[in-house]
């Protein structure tokens, strides 16, 4: 007969590391700033802002329309090291760190 403390030793909670994203891409934090912008942290250390404020008023802004309400953009999250906001709305973030590292900012534009 088994005992509880020898299932316990032989669980994989115990030997499997929790997963953690290592890409120096991948966000590490997130703040809402006035005007549609963030600020972002990333895993290597690299900082900037994001200026949504182009995107969200235009009329090509599509899902991206839904933060222009100020509440919901408030709503900014990091998941799985990608910047979020409810409804399934997300940055690339490795073009996020390709301009931000390049220039410190990113301004997102619409299409057209």
């Amino acid at each position: 007969m088994r005992t509880q403390s020898a299932a316990k030793e032989n669980s994989s909670f115990d030997v499997t590391p929790a997963i953690r994203p290592a890409s120096p891409w991948r966000v590490a934090s997130v703040k809402a700033l006035p005007g549609y912008r963030i600020s972002v942290r990333f895993l290597d250390g690299t900082e900037g802002v994001v200026d949504l404020s182009r995107l969200v008023h235009s009329p090509s802004a599509g899902v991206f329309a839904k933060l222009s309400d100020p509440s919901v953009f408030a709503q900014v999250d990091v998941e799985y090291g990608v910047v979020t906001w409810p409804g399934e709305i997300d940055l690339a973030p490795d073009a996020m760190y390709r301009e931000i590292k390049a220039s410190g900012e990113w301004l997102v534009l619409p299409k057209h």
